[in-house]
């Protein structure tokens, strides 16, 4: 075991410990309101015998972590100290949260976070969880937690009722909803709505277990838990082999985070025509030379293969609609996009991140694409913005520690 220690919202000091090798696949664990780090000892210590890296921490306010002097317990201090834990992982874990841990997980995960994480294990985290009940001492004396009192008297249960309701419909990582069948925090009949508003969800039940089910069951809740690790993020990564299924090897090409561009011509016709492409790279300085990847399934290939002159326009983060209707087929792309012509006619969107006007260098077959070469004749880039990004099948944003 190895002390751990993060940055949270406001500078916040986030102090927990660490079990296992980090080269394993990392799970996270995060306790409820009026609990520490202490309640996975039993579950910390099975995952790690699983072959996992186990990372868990005190919530702020709560056991080793700051307890900060502005008092701030408000739920959006809870998510954002969450979001600025999972920034700083060397890789995304399976969160496993407890009650208000569950809270900070859904919102931070469904509100624009998903790409944080792998998985996400609930334990009696529904909105109409019974917080009082949550934040209860233990009578049974297994639970003596450390937490600041200001946290009850400045927490508002109400503030993330909507937001953890709103955040589920958002969150597409395999979901495990775990819940002891003695529970004081939510019945069944309220987990079961809950539930009905993810997209991936597995539900199980711990009998003769309550909300401490962590602790009370810690042999039934970790059976629970790593049967779902082993089927939906197994600790052993896929391998694609020579002959072996296309999707698999898509996947992997897909671990390498790129840009987005739209590539830009006009045809015979003079008309212009487009297409989305994230195969796009730079080849050489002397002479400027870049290079696009189009598929020659595309509709606009003809075009491109046949034009002197053509444009990749680099997009911004706020361009991903532009990405979405230049990916489609059978819609007139330009009708809705502002767009001028270039030095050399090639249409430039206006606004991107970068354009680049190109002459065309020189044309190679690349299995089911083309690889079309371009020498740069002209660049004009904006550097105020940020780019949209592309990984393992979802658009990105740039994250600045």
């Amino acid at each position: 075991m190895q002390p751990v220690s993060f940055k949270g919202f406001a500078g916040v000091e986030l102090k927990g410990d660490a079990f296992g090798s980090p080269d394993d696949p990392a799970v996270l664990l995060i306790h409820g309101g009026a609990q520490t780090r202490d309640v996975w000892d039993e579950v910390a210590d099975a995952l790690e015998k699983a072959g996992r890296y186990v990372i868990r921490i005190d919530l702020r306010g709560h056991g080793e972590s700051e307890w900060p002097a502005d008092q701030r317990y408000e739920f959006n201090a809870f998510v954002e100290d969450l979001r600025a834990l999972l920034a700083q992982m060397a890789s995304r874990p399976v969160i496993v949260a407890a009650s208000l841990g569950g809270w900070a997980a859904t919102a931070a995960l469904g509100e624009d976070g998903g790409h944080l994480a792998a998985g996400l294990v609930l334990i009696d985290s529904v909105p109409e969880m019974d917080f009082d009940a949550a934040c209860r001492p233990d009578s049974s004396g297994m639970h003596r937690a450390s937490f600041d009192p200001a946290f009850t008297r400045g927490f508002d249960p109400e503030s993330a009722v909507a937001r953890v309701t709103d955040a589920v419909a958002h969150i597409k990582v395999p979901v495990l909803f775990v819940r002891g069948t003695k529970s004081e925090l939510s019945g069944a009949d309220e987990a079961s709505r809950f539930l009905g508003n993810f997209e991936n969800v597995e539900y199980a039940e711990i009998r003769e277990a309550g909300q401490m089910v962590a602790e009370e069951r810690a042999d039934m809740f970790s059976a629970t838990l790593l049967d779902f690790l082993e089927r939906r993020v197994p600790r052993f990564a896929p391998e694609y082999r020579q002959g072996s299924d296309a999707r698999t090897l898509r996947d992997a090409l897909g671990c390498f985070a790129t840009g987005v561009t739209v590539v830009t011509t006009l045809d015979e016709a003079g008309q212009p025509v487009g297409l989305t492409a994230n195969s796009f790279t730079s080849v050489s300085l002397d002479p400027p030379l870049l290079l696009v990847c189009i598929a020659k399934t595309a509709s606009s290939l003809e075009a491109m293969e046949a034009a002197e002159n053509f444009a990749v326009n680099v997009l911004h983060i706020g361009q991903q609609p532009t990405s979405n209707l230049f990916a489609k087929s059978g819609e007139d792309r330009f009708a809705s996009t502002p767009w001028s012509r270039g030095h050399n006619g090639a249409p430039l969107l206006s606004g991107a991140l970068v354009n680049f006007e190109c002459r065309q260098h020189a044309l190679h077959d690349g299995g089911d694409h083309v690889i079309l070469v371009g020498e740069v004749i002209r660049a004009r880039f904006e550097p105020r913005r940020d780019p949209l990004l592309y990984f393992r099948g979802k658009y990105r944003r740039l994250h600045f520690a």
